[in-house]
């Protein structure tokens, strides 16, 4: 790839990044539990995408190995939260 677009991949990562740390808030502060899991689902979503934009910036297609592994612990974090939270029809903090 040229420079340029290795630049392009490695600032599009950086704005990933930025809008995590916004979606980061909202689990933090989020004033449900369906506000928080999903927001945690979006940033582990994001941190794939970051990944895999640095793979593609840096040409180093080895990372694209821990993003497909980060991605299954992102889904298996989702199958966990969400059997662990339900109970009797609705969510709650355990």
């Amino acid at each position: 790839m040229t420079d340029l677009l290795n630049a392009i991949m490695l600032g599009s990562a950086a704005i990933v990044v930025v809008l995590a740390a916004v979606v980061l808030y909202r689990a933090v502060v989020g004033p449900t539990t369906y506000d928080r899991v999903l927001a945690v689902n979006v940033v582990g979503t994001s941190t794939v995408i970051v990944i895999a934009l640095i793979a593609a910036g840096l040409d180093r297609p080895e990372y694209l190995d821990i993003a497909i592994v980060y991605a299954l612990l992102n889904f298996v974090l989702s199958l966990a939260v969400g059997r662990f939270t339900y109970s009797n029809g609705e969510v709650k903090w355990r």
